[in-house]
């Protein structure tokens, strides 16, 4: 094969390989052809690879089989975790993307200087900067999300302005060197300086914000990837980085409109500090508790029940349980709906991938705006293991932090029960008045072994 073919061939894979992206992003907006999104963007990936390894330009392959089997080996067994962990898993994919980009804005440096243009030493620095913040940022929120690192926001007096301070002087190094590329000593810093304030942007965030920081650290990953495409005259690199980064930041956007909050609110509110109320009301105010057999008759003599999961389903793996309750009561002629709040749980779509992955069937998974009209004739809202999205401070208390968040009306279900293992607060660090209602049963345990025993009585009670 001639090297003209062969760059051919390599150009018209790479325009098969961006197709299968842009249609893989297409079809992950369904849930019902998100699996054929998934199979697109694996192929679109397994191409564009196969068509980097034809370059002419590849001296020897040996590091390049190293570094395959080397990533295959970390790989595998990151795709093959939980579904609980699927939030940190994201993360971490996050930052060893950015490493990658970081890594190769510093070698594209150290290659060219001092004899780069200022365009392209301005897409050096875009790449170098966004890639080494969302490394630090990515480790620090999987920190979180895996409950490693503190959960609640750490903060001091002055922060924000340290933090942007950073930020700034960041930004200042790498528009001298647009300037002075030959001033190859200042580079470190523009590598030092993302790094220290990815992990200072995160440490004020709470874990209830964990779902937007990750959709904006896709963004950020996405953005870096594309600069490196410039960088490396990829056109392939800019259109799928274009794509991360762009569709990272309509998911922040549209994820902060549902929490009615803005962008500067998440990354700077220190949105999840326990409020001094929430534990003082869990010691003061009396609750209604009911056990597994009361609950059960409860289920059993309702014409209709809503189930609006949470994290706390997520972390008790309680999904294939919920299954069994939806099936002992659709049997029963009960009709049985899921509630889904967008930021319900640690990542975009994490309850609807649990319930997906229990074969609920897709039509009872209901959006907030489709199922909160249908809640006053409701006679059971189920509430497992969620908090701040069923909050209904958010509409009557103006002093709340959550106020004005868009919830799931379940406080006008005729009954509520909640699955939850104790009163404390949720990811918010806010008391949830829903919880003192008359109408509320609180069903105080882990959320698997709750549902199990409702299912066991069910299933007693209909033989």
């Amino acid at each position: 094969m001639t090297p003209q073919v062969t760059e051919q061939l390599i150009q018209i894979t790479y325009i098969v390989a961006t197709v299968l992206f842009i249609l893989s992003l297409k079809w992950l907006s369904t849930p019902s052809t998100a699996r054929r999104g998934v199979r697109a963007g694996e192929l679109g990936m397994a191409l564009a690879i196969g068509a980097t390894l034809l370059n002419r330009g590849i001296i020897d392959y040996r590091w390049l089989v190293i570094a395959l089997v080397v990533g295959s080996i970390v790989g595998i067994p990151l795709g093959l975790v939980q579904m609980t962990a699927v939030p940190q898993r994201t993360a971490l994919s996050h930052a060893f993307g950015a490493f990658c980009v970081t890594l190769v804005g510093t070698a594209e440096f150290y290659l060219r200087a001092p004899g780069i243009s200022h365009f392209m030493m301005s897409v050096l620095s875009m790449e170098v900067i966004l890639g080494s913040l969302t490394v630090t940022g990515s480790l620090m929120a999987a920190g979180k999300l895996q409950e490693v690192l503190p959960q609640r926001p750490i903060t001091f007096k002055g922060q924000n302005f340290v933090n942007l301070s950073i930020l700034t002087a960041a930004v200042g190094v790498a528009v001298y060197l647009v300037f002075h590329p030959e001033s190859t000593r200042l580079f470190p810093l523009l590598i030092a300086m993302p790094l220290v304030f990815g992990v200072m942007m995160i440490v004020p965030i709470g874990g209830a914000d964990m779902p937007t920081v990750i959709s904006l650290l896709n963004s950020y990953a996405g953005l870096s990837a594309a600069a490196m495409g410039f960088a490396l005259d990829s056109k392939l690199l800019i259109i799928a980085g274009a794509l991360d980064g762009s569709s990272g930041f309509i998911l922040s956007v549209i994820m902060s409109k549902a929490m009615n909050r803005s962008f500067t609110n998440v990354l700077f509110g220190a949105f999840g500090q326990v409020q001094a109320s929430a534990a003082a009301a869990a010691e003061t105010r009396n609750v209604k508790s009911a056990t597994a057999e009361e609950a059960a008759g409860i289920l059993a003599a309702a014409n209709s029940v809503v189930i609006v999961p949470g994290y706390g389903m997520a972390v008790a793996q309680a999904q294939h349980k919920v299954r069994e309750l939806y099936e002992l009561l659709t049997k029963r002629g009960v009709t049985v709906k899921f509630g889904i709040h967008p930021v319900a749980g640690r990542m975009p779509g994490h309850m609807n991938v649990l319930l997906a992955e229990a074969d609920i069937p897709y039509d009872k998974l209901l959006d907030m705006d489709a199922i909160n009209p249908e809640f006053p004739e409701t006679d059971v809202a189920l509430v497992i293991g969620a908090n701040d999205v069923t909050n209904p401070a958010a509409r009557t208390d103006q002093s709340s932090p959550i106020y004005g968040m868009p919830i799931l009306d379940v406080d006008k279900a005729r009954t509520v029960m909640v699955i939850k293992r104790s009163m404390s607060p949720g990811f918010a660090g806010i008391d949830n008045p829903l919880y003192y209602f008359d109408k509320t049963l609180m069903l105080f345990g882990d959320a698997r072994g709750f549902v199990g025993d409702i299912v066991r009585e069910l299933g007693g009670a209909g033989h």
